[in-house]
């Protein structure tokens, strides 16, 4: 997917991308931290025929609605191509041990060699969380290694 970038000055940057369909989609993003989401018209590739500004949080709303989904998609493939890959969401239940902490001190990596490649809290998706990233009871972690791997890591977010 080809998405360009225009820098519009005094207001920010516009990001678009065409469809498969021929529809062109775009996002100006707003130095005010303002998001603008554009449909332009069919006939004329250059003209908006609709608008809709959304705030911080709507933005949010909708890369949640958007992202989260296609995160777990993109696992699913990616462990379908390769063998003995296998992503798996493993919930942190309020009693964790690891409630509370630093998903660091888990050290799931060193103790099994698989990742943790993301977290789901109340449908927002951290990728790629760094060490210190504290973990609380409801966390989705996207796990990604080996099935047994994957296992030991849910044993060790469940009891230690």
């Amino acid at each position: 997917m080809d998405v360009e970038q225009t820098v519009l000055p005094g207001i920010g940057l516009r990001h678009e991308f065409t469809t498969r369909s021929g529809r062109r989609i775009g996002v100006v993003s707003h130095r005010t931290g303002r998001r603008d989401l554009v449909i332009y018209d069919p006939d004329d590739p250059d003209r908006a025929c609709e608008t809709v500004k959304l705030n911080d949080e709507e933005a949010d709303a909708l890369v949640e609605l958007l992202g989260a989904p296609r995160i777990v998609q993109r696992l699913n493939a990616l462990h379908r191509e390769v063998e003995g890959l296998v992503s798996v969401q493993l919930p942190i239940a309020p009693g964790s041990p690891y409630t509370g902490r630093p998903m660091g001190e888990a050290q799931v990596r060193t103790r099994t060699g698989a990742s943790i490649v993301a977290v789901v809290r109340a449908g927002h998706v951290f990728a790629s969380p760094a060490p210190d990233f504290v973990l609380t009871g409801d966390d989705i972690v996207v796990v990604v290694g080996s099935e047994d791997s994957t296992t030991t890591v849910a044993d060790i977010l469940a009891s230690g």
